[in-house]
């Protein structure tokens, strides 16, 4: 055989090596390249395997760098109320993508999700629907097998049938970055998990396809200037805004997604004296006149037009009842005063957990210009 004929061969084999799938990293739970955030964690046996015990907190694979590629664990679990799954692109530990299972909500159509995590706070009130959950019927407290795969902007999640996807997740809400990989429980009830591991993968196939956008409403806002965050309890009984109140305040453009929400977490980070931030429009109009704004809101907002209170509302979790989500959508309506030329609205939306948005439509923009 001559030189040029074992090169050939050479390059060959190594072309095919580089369209092969990585080898898939099974870590076991007592390696040394686990790291823990919970609140009790520990390996032991348990259905007749080793596995990990998580309740409250993160498990994650310290040197893992992943972007694209499949998720495969184990995990057993009882039906109380928790929301446990998987994590990965971890950024750190307050900005990952998830996917956990509600195992309280077995067979209903919120019976897992996924939801991002940005700057500590998932978003699953504004995130919610057949896009990012899917009704599945659960097997307690035996083994379920289960496989994410990752695909640029685009994943699908595998519950027990490892050939057809239970949901395909049409847009991730990160931009594709490398982070780590991992494990998640959180609420009251713990869970197990075995057998896990990852495979990172350039471009791995996706069986399921997105569907057609739904056409956006009439007269969607695409943009809000968002204000640093404060704390709620500054505009208690302030039924006037006055330039004191705005001293301090500093302000960036916030680009909504494609059904109008904007999520404020994206730029805001809640905490105790940061539980608040405004988010505002220029709306210029010809004449006097008024227009009907329909909007959505969580957890809770003030509305003020032209420094002026003009609305108050509380669409938190349970607030109405224990059945009730606070998730969001175009279903309040005001109906706006507005002067010739310039107006200033601003909205001052509060947040408590799962989700911190607005959104809002004129669908009448005759006679106006709507600017963040």
């Amino acid at each position: 055989m001559t030189k040029r004929n074992l090169l050939n061969q050479a390059l060959a084999a190594f072309a095919l090596c580089l369209t092969l799938p990585l080898h898939a990293q099974t870590i076991p739970f007592d390696s040394n390249r686990w790291e823990f955030d919970a609140r009790e964690s520990r390996v032991e046996e348990y259905l007749g395997r080793q596995s990990l015990f998580l309740k409250a907190g993160l498990a994650l694979v310290k040197d893992s760098k992943f972007l694209n590629g499949v998720i495969e664990f184990d995990i057993a679990f009882s039906p109380e109320r928790g929301f446990v799954g998987s994590v990965w692109r971890v950024l750190d530990k307050n900005n990952f993508e998830e996917f956990y299972f509600r195992p309280h909500q077995s067979g209903n159509p919120d019976a897992n999700q996924y939801t991002p995590t940005f700057n500590g706070l998932a978003a699953w009130q504004l995130y919610y629907g057949e896009d990012f959950s899917a009704p599945v019927r659960y097997r307690f407290n035996e083994w379920m097998r289960i496989k994410i795969v990752v695909a640029g902007k685009q994943a699908e999640v595998y519950i027990m049938d490892m050939e057809t996807p239970a949901l395909f997740i049409p847009e991730l809400k990160f931009g594709p970055a490398s982070g780590q990989v991992g494990l998640s429980a959180g609420g009251p009830a713990p869970t197990h998990y075995s057998n896990f591991s990852y495979t990172s993968l350039d471009a791995p196939a996706l069986k399921g396809k997105a569907k057609p956008p739904k056409p956006a409403p009439k007269g969607l806002i695409t943009a809000w200037s968002v204000s640093n965050g404060f704390a709620e309890r500054n505009l208690q009984g302030k039924f006037q805004l006055n330039e004191s109140d705005k001293a301090g305040l500093t302000w960036k453009k916030l680009e909504c997604e494609a059904t109008g929400i904007a999520n404020l977490s994206r730029l805001v980070v809640i905490g105790e004296q940061s539980n608040t931030t405004f988010a505002r429009l220029i709306i210029n109009s010809d004449v006097d006149q008024t227009k009907e704004m329909k909007f959505g809101f969580s957890d809770r907002v003030r509305v003020y037009l032209n420094d002026r209170l003009l609305y108050a509302g509380n669409d938190q979790y349970a607030s109405r009842d224990y059945r009730f989500l606070g998730t969001i959508g175009l279903w309040d309506a005001l109906f706006l005063p507005l002067k010739k030329g310039r107006n200033k609205l601003w909205m001052a939306v509060s947040e408590n957990f799962g989700g911190w948005g607005i959104v809002a439509a004129i669908e009448d923009m005759n006679g106006i210009q709507v600017q963040p």
